[in-house]
């Protein structure tokens, strides 16, 4: 098949990967449509956050023990609403739920999907960039289990950053593309095709303030990268840090520490997705301990360290820690 060209719209590019496949019945694409909608509204509101009452917390924690933004709360309901009324879902897990939403109406849906409507919480009150990000699975027997897949059996994962311009990235298995929401005509366009992480990047995102918490084969590494004169840059937003290192390279690091032993981003809906997109645009992803996308979560919820870009700097890193 020949290449989309720049300029493709989202859904024109879904449909067309649709016809790669004469077996399939369409509701994975309906359900990146639906995703796409839900983004398009949560942009909208975060343009015009400080003019709209949205800005600043609401006074409530959740289920992480975060507090919750009013921008959080509101991505979180367009989010449940648009995926929910669809009928394309079994099952919803959210960042900011305790327990998953089963859909009315998607009874017989074949996916649920996990999601962070508005990754980078902290940073939504300064206007610096933040996101959603999604995993999707097929659905298995039918309960809250069903979501303590590894992120190996993902079937799409993506995230939405929400910055300078709006971009979708996604993938379906079949590699990573880009799309920029031109505001004139209110859609996304094909930016970004086949996304490959650049190898010889020299940029690592660590929160380096942490550094008394790290062991020490991890200082040894963030030394020794610093010795051959890479740069450091470190956003605190998980999507943007990540879309950096994705179109850019270098390694994106968010590890265990004395504080935090089992990592602190959570597996379902940041550190496997994620994961995914590096691997599938030619990067790697471990824990530290194994490839991230083979870890088989016990909790919704669960933590998970993560080192994920360049396959050689990762590579790197993985042999001092």
């Amino acid at each position: 098949m020949v290449p989309a060209a720049i300029g493709t719209d989202l859904i024109r590019f879904i449909l067309r990967e649709e016809r790669r496949y004469p077996n399939a019945s369409g509701s994975l694409s309906l359900a990146l449509v639906a995703l796409e909608h839900a983004s398009k509204e949560i942009a909208a509101h975060v343009r015009k956050a400080g003019l709209a009452n949205v800005l600043g917390k609401t006074g409530e924690t959740n289920v992480q023990g975060e507090e919750v933004q009013k921008l959080d709360d509101l991505a979180n309901e367009l989010m449940i609403d648009h995926l929910g009324d669809s009928g394309l879902f079994y099952a919803l897990l959210s960042e900011e739920t305790e327990e998953p939403i089963f859909c009315k109406g998607g009874e017989d849906a074949r996916y649920i999907i996990a999601f962070d409507p508005l990754d980078g919480s902290s940073n939504i009150d300064v206007n610096v960039s933040i996101g959603t990000i999604f995993s999707i699975f097929l659905k298995s027997d039918g309960t809250g289990d069903d979501f303590l897949q590894k992120g190996e059996n993902l079937v799409a994962a993506g995230y939405v950053v929400y910055g300078s311009s709006v971009m979708l990235v996604y993938s379906t298995g079949n590699g990573v593309n880009g799309f920029t929401l031109d505001p004139s005509v209110g859609m996304y366009l094909l930016s970004h095709p086949n996304i490959q992480i650049p190898t010889d990047t020299k940029i690592y995102s660590i929160n380096e303030a942490y550094e008394p918490r790290w062991r020490e084969g991890l200082r040894a590494g963030v030394r020794a990268m610093k010795h051959q004169g890479f740069s450091s840059r470190y956003i605190g937003s998980m999507v943007a840090d990540v879309h950096r290192t994705l179109i850019k390279g270098g390694a994106f690091i968010y590890p265990a520490d004395a504080v935090n032993p089992e990592g602190k981003l959570r597996y379902l809906y940041e550190v496997a997705p994620m994961s995914f997109l590096i691997e599938q645009a030619g990067g790697r992803a471990d824990t530290g301990s194994g490839p991230a996308l083979r870890v088989c979560p016990r909790e919704l919820h669960q933590r998970c360290p993560i080192y994920l870009g360049s396959k050689s700097i990762i590579d790197g890193l993985m042999s001092v820690l």
